[in-house]
This record gives structure tokens, sequence and C-alpha cells, in this order.
């Protein structure tokens, strides 16, 4: 009678792990795939971002240029596109002039100097994106048709001076880079390290060897 709490807490402790390794090993196995799909959408754009060294404080652009265009062959490029995957069948061509002085120090009473004229104008790096966040008719309200003449901020690219963009933000850049890269490697090293304490003793064995042991008193 006596072994009978005990035969039950081990079954229990038992079913506990099983339901713990699974839980485990789905998320080591979910962590590899969201982490492989983070890499086109959020960890490429960010470190393409980070390398075009945009200013951080917006300038002063005009658009010059606004086409709508419909047909594969004619959207050979786009200023904004819903969808980062697919051929852009219908576009959005607006290009701009921009000048170097900050747009809260912008006065339409002085003439402004373009450095850059007539260069294209992306709603991001990638000129593309996901609805809600990106919606390119709102954008092309914006910033085309009859807004030209207008001035908006943007940014410009320090290293590629051609590029132009409506949003930046480093501090959201760099940390949607580190999340992207942080939570899902974290979750399968965590997952992977613990299934490999529980299920080889091998394991276990050798990372003892490392540990430092104090001499007993």
């Amino acid at each position: 009678m006596t072994s009978k709490p005990s035969f039950t807490l081990l079954s229990l402790a038992e079913t506990a792990k099983f339901y713990t390794s699974l839980c485990l090993g789905t998320t080591a196995f979910v962590s590899v795939f969201a982490f492989l799909f983070l890499i086109p959408f959020v960890v490429d754009p960010s470190i393409t971002s980070l390398m075009a060294d945009y200013d951080t404080e917006p300038v002063t652009c005009v658009a010059t240029n606004h086409v709508y265009a419909e047909g594969i062959s004619n959207c050979s490029w786009a200023s904004c596109r819903e969808g980062c995957t697919r051929e852009a069948t219908r576009c959005h061509q607006i290009h701009v002039n921009y000048s170097r002085v900050p747009f809260r120090k912008y006065n339409k009473d002085k003439i402004v100097h373009w450095e850059v004229t007539n260069t294209r104008f992306l709603i991001n790096t990638e000129g593309c994106g996901y609805p809600p966040s990106v919606n390119c008719s709102q954008f092309a309200k914006q910033y085309g048709y009859n807004t030209a003449g207008t001035p908006f901020p943007c940014y410009y690219s320090r290293m590629y001076p051609e590029f132009v963009v409506s949003r930046y933000s480093w501090d959201d850049t760099l940390r949607n880079l580190v999340l992207s890269l942080a939570i899902p490697n974290l979750l399968f090293i965590a997952s992977v390290g613990l299934l490999s304490y529980w299920y080889c003793p091998g394991c276990g064995r050798s990372c003892q060897k490392y540990m430092h042991h104090f001499p007993d008193k």
C-alpha cells in the first residue's frame, strides 16, 4: 500500500516530462521556421536599411513627377507595393527633388538648393510592405497626384544619395533586427539544450567537466 503514492507521483512526473518535451520540441521546430520566415521580411530589410545609413533627421523633399502605370512591363519599379513577394501589375512611380536642409528649418520664402533632383521616391527601403502598415493608395494621395511642388519631410541615404524614403526610424529598425534575431534563436537554444540535458546523458557529463568544483571545507 505504501508504494502506490510513489508510483502515482512517478507517473505524473513522467507524464509532465513527456508533455513538456513535446512542447519544447514544437517550440524548437517553430523557432526554426519563424527565423527562416523573418530573414526576408525583417532581418534582410533591417540590415539593408542600417547599411544605407539614412539621415535620422527628415530633410526637405518635393515631388516632381507621379506616374500611375499598369502591366508588368510598365512596372519595372514602384514607389509602393502591397506585397513584397509578387510582381507588381499596377504601380505608382513618384520622383522627387530633395535638399539636405532639415524640414524643420525649411523656409518657403527662401530659395532651396536641391542636392539631388528627379530621383526615385520609395515608401521604405524595399519599396513594399503589407497592409495595414502599407497602403499604397493613401501613399500616392499623400505624396503624388496634385501634391507636386508641396514640400514634405523625407529621409535620404548618406551611403547611397539617390535613395530617398518616406519612413525611417533607426531605433525601430535596430529593435526589429535584434528581436527577430534573438527571440527565435534563444527559444531554439533553450529548447534543444533542455531536451539534450534530459535525453542525452553524455551531454550532461560533458558539461560537468567544464564546471569549476570548489574543494570541500
